[in-house]
């Protein structure tokens, strides 16, 4: 039943428009949540909430390094799930013209910059 529940987890995680947008820009580089919310151009709160929703899912990490949080793709998880199914995604939706375009805002965000820091 673990298995069962575990694999829910991942594809409630992934049933989300911007947690999608989210693994897309991970797929690129490691990112802040200031960065992710000024790509999504959404909250702060609700970025935060959908990184938590990735992360519970293993499908994330964060990593602390200074005054930074980053956030990357889990490459190499527990799951068997989560390490056939990140590979699979890297291959989907990139035709998509908002997944580029976020592709397109990721390469320049600079973290300096919106952060305040």
């Amino acid at each position: 039943m673990k298995s069962l529940r575990a694999i829910v987890k991942i594809f409630k995680a992934l049933s989300d428009t911007n947690r999608l947008r989210i693994i897309k820009m991970l797929e690129i580089r490691p990112l802040c949540v200031c960065e992710i919310t000024e790509v999504l151009q959404l909250a702060t709160s609700t970025v935060s909430k959908h990184l938590s929703i990735l992360r519970d899912a293993d499908l994330i990490n964060d990593d602390k390094q200074g005054k930074w949080v980053n956030y990357s793709l889990n490459t190499n998880s527990n799951q068997n799930y989560v390490n056939q199914l990140l590979p699979s995604i890297s291959e989907w939706l990139k035709v998509d013209g908002l997944v580029k375009n976020d592709a397109e805002k990721v390469k320049t965000v600079d973290r300096n910059q919106v952060c305040g820091a």
